[in-house]
């Protein structure tokens, strides 16, 4: 009689025991055996009552919808599970490509997968995101070219500090090129193969001891990809390659590694980039992937996405020991390991795909983001596209005509005109522009008015799109300066054009404005 009240949770949530219903009192939250008599003798008078029917049905519906509360906590548990797990069983490795050379002037100083991208993101972003969002989340990415501003976005957007939140297990690793002896003496990566290969110790290192299959991927495409997917098509036919591939047209076919394959989708012949008569030789019934009898003759060819699944043990076999001298995966060891009789195994993609390989492709497939429909967004809720927090305002339009563009935020625009266009970070459009068909890369830094003015007084130009200009069929990159009333927009046509001391450049016919270049006011290009 002296023990006091309290509330006892009809389902005891001990993990140690079984999920169990206590005997509860009409009169009292107590279980009833802590109940004096004459309340027990109460609680039978009840019995049959529409009161007791009701009590026993609440009873009822409570223990149902806790259960489903732990199913659902349950199923939860296993998604983690299963995220970690993988973590553990799968290795990533990120290429972060050669010097460039297609994608020059916007590499002069920085990597190619630091490249920026949709307004706010950069190349690396999508093959990181991809790899988050498929719970692998040991990834190396290796450099060697202009790595600096790689290496800083790294390090901001994608710091697992010691590895909890993926079971202890998570991280990210630059590996840098290093000069190592090889069998021509202290040389740098030699090419994709190599460069894994300088690194293929890791993969024995305590911290792999899980891992079974590594994923090669490149950064400098544009795509979401369900990686464990890819993983799992890999080990369900007990490949030692798995090659993610896509058919492609004629026109486009000479720039990838292009491939034949079984009715079980093993490859059986592979050749890299073929021209003329070896092209035309790589030409395939493309129905086999599913294709309609149209779809497979507008695309009678099978092309490497360059992203790979390799067998742990069967990497570094190919690397150090059957093909030591080989240096390429796409040019020589995987054509070696289809014609060895190794299982080389096609992977077949069909959603959205682009390699940003040259300044064309770069400059389509980003005005593409800005269509509506767009063909890839960044906007996805289950597999959203991460990059760096920059903690930047929202942009600032003021009476301005914006159609089909991107405009990222800490951007200024005012009484100007956007269309087809994106505008990157920290943007400042001046009054009266016109920008068309064009990609503002963005700006570093903002400049106060005070300095704008002192930039003025001085005869500079501030950074920025100056008042009065007409921006189209160009690229203009970070922190560059356009003066005032200037055109920029390729009129005559000019297919090349290579004038890196005015910071201008020409390819594929359109104008790159340089990073950190200065356009004087009235400028024609």
């Amino acid at each position: 009689r002296s023990c006091k009240r309290q509330r006892i949770s009809l389902i005891s949530s001990h993990k140690s025991k079984p999920y169990r219903a206590l005997h509860m009192s009409p009169q009292c939250s107590l279980p009833a055996k802590c109940l004096p008599s004459r309340q027990l003798a109460g609680k039978h008078r009840l019995a049959g009552t529409k009161l007791n029917v009701t009590r026993a049905h609440a009873a009822r519906s409570a223990i149902t919808n806790t259960s489903k509360a732990v199913a659902s906590q349950v199923a939860d548990e296993t998604s983690t599970s299963s995220a970690i797990f993988n973590s553990k069983s799968v290795a990533a490795v990120i290429l972060g490509g050669g010097a460039g050379t297609r994608l020059y002037p916007l590499t002069k100083s920085r990597a190619k997968p630091a490249v920026p991208i949709g307004g706010a993101y950069r190349l690396i972003d999508v093959p990181m995101s991809n790899c988050l969002n498929s719970g692998i989340s040991k990834m190396y990415i290796l450099t060697q070219f202009n790595s600096v501003s790689l290496n800083r976005h790294l390090a901001r957007t994608y710091n697992f500090g010691n590895g909890i939140m993926y079971g202890g297990s998570g991280f990210v690793e630059v590996l840098a090129a290093t000069q190592t002896p090889g069998l021509g003496g202290k040389e740098w990566f030699q090419g994709t193969a190599d460069a894994v290969r300088q690194y293929s110790w890791l993969f024995e290192d305590i911290k792999n001891k899980d891992v079974q299959d590594i994923v090669i991927l490149s950064g400098d495409h544009l795509y979401r990809m369900d990686y464990m997917a890819f993983v799992a098509k890999h080990r369900e036919v007990n490949a030692d390659i798995t090659i993610g591939c896509l058919p492609v047209d004629e026109e486009r076919a000479s720039d990838f590694g292009l491939m034949k394959i079984e009715n079980t989708g093993r490859i059986t012949e592979f050749a890299e980039k073929p021209k003329g008569p070896a092209l035309t030789a790589m030409a395939v019934d493309t129905s086999i992937l599913g294709l309609s009898e149209d779809e497979a003759k507008a695309s009678p060819y099978i092309a490497s996405m360059g992203i790979y699944v390799f067998k742990k043990s069967a990497l570094l076999n190919f690397l150090n020991f059957e093909y030591p001298k080989d240096n390429d995966f796409g040019g020589e060891i995987i054509p070696k390991a289809a014609a060895d009789g190794h299982h080389v195994q096609a992977y077949l993609f069909t959603d959205y795909w682009e390699d940003i390989g040259t300044i064309k492709s770069f400059f389509e497939a980003n005005l593409a983001l800005a269509k509506n429909p767009p063909q890839f967004e960044f906007y996805d809720a289950r597999a959203p596209i991460y990059t760096s927090p920059r903690f930047l305002p929202p942009a600032k339009v003021e009476k301005c005509h914006v159609k089909d563009a991107i405009i990222s935020h800490g951007c200024s625009l005012a009484d100007c005109s956007v269309e087809d266009a994106i505008i990157g970070l920290r943007s400042q459009i001046g009054r009266g522009c016109k920008i068309m068909h064009a990609m503002i890369i963005g700006a570093d830094f903002y400049e106060t008015d005070e300095q704008k003015a002192a930039i003025v007084e001085a005869g500079g130009v501030p950074v920025g799109i100056g008042e009065g200009c007409t921006i189209s069929n160009a690229i203009i990159d970070k922190n560059a300066r356009i003066g005032k009333n200037c055109i920029i927009s390729n009129a005559a046509g000019v297919e090349e054009l290579e004038d890196e001391e005015n910071g201008v450049y020409i390819r594929s016919g359109i104008v790159t404005i340089l990073r950190n270049a200065t356009i004087p006011d009235g400028t024609i290009i």
